[in-house]
């Protein structure tokens, strides 16, 4: 037994954004946003069984390493709705961009990493289809997580 606690996951993700009703709508055209509630200055919008708390203030210069990576179902879906919003997807090999706050924002694919969601958060977010790559399931499986 270890003296010091082992990372379990995330709660949440606290992001800074200039206006909660801005990032809101923006959030809304990338993505189907779920509000799981409110405070001052604050909004908190789910992310499976995570979720993200948007802060009102002043964002900090852009970093070109600092990001979110977020996990979703459909990566395409994604990249067509940054177009569609008139978006910057950056240069890379990914898919990310900058929200108008100067956010980045790294997208992957549920299917293409090793984080894994139990059977019944899946089928709780309706879900449950979704499958991994065989490079992913490698991956669990040197990890002993399969």
């Amino acid at each position: 037994m270890t003296s010091r606690a082992r990372l379990v996951g995330f709660n949440h993700v606290a992001v800074v954004v200039g206006d909660i009703e801005e990032a809101l709508d923006f959030y809304g055209r990338i993505f189907e946003v779920e509000l799981r509630g409110r405070g001052r200055g604050m909004a908190f919008i789910d992310a499976g069984d995570q979720f993200i708390a948007l802060s009102e203030g002043r964002p900090g210069p852009t970093d070109d390493h600092r990001h979110v990576g977020l996990v979703v179902d459909d990566k395409r879906a994604v990249r067509r709705a940054l177009r569609e919003a008139g978006v910057e997807i950056l240069p890379g090999r990914g898919l990310d961009f900058l929200d108008p706050w100067g956010n980045r924002w790294q997208v992957v694919e549920y299917g293409e990493v090793q984080f894994t969601k139990s059977p019944e958060v899946l089928r709780g977010m309706d879900l449950g289809g979704l499958k991994k790559t065989e490079k992913a399931l490698e991956e669990l499986r040197r990890k002993g997580l399969t």
